[in-house]
């Protein structure tokens, strides 16, 4: 696993972690820009699928399996908090390809 930010496959401008993190949780997973030159990146299928493992699921999975807390709020701070952290990391994971023209 490549803990580094991604670059621009076309220009090797790294993105911003704010890019990539606006990205993942904007509508749709909408593509990022090139600020130098322009090329649309969008996000691959392992790249979504990455992401909810790393901030949905867990959520998830404590909260309704592992939670050792008979407190409905306790155990849905923690729960937040897990979401939090795996959402922060997603930049460093995530990986994005650059749209090519299908236009001839």
């Amino acid at each position: 696993m490549n803990l580094i930010i991604q670059k621009c496959q076309n220009c090797n401008r790294s993105f911003s972690w704010r890019e990539i993190y606006n990205t993942l949780w904007g509508w749709m997973y909408k593509p990022i820009e090139c600020t130098n030159c322009g090329a649309k990146h969008k996000i691959t299928i392992p790249g979504r699928f990455i992401f909810v493992s790393l901030t949905i699921l867990p959520m998830l999975i404590f909260v309704n399996y592992l939670s050792p807390f008979k407190n409905f709020v306790a155990t849905l701070g923690v729960g937040l908090v897990l979401l939090l952290i795996g959402s922060l990391l997603t930049p460093y994971i995530v990986r994005f390809k650059v749209v090519r023209n299908k236009s001839l």
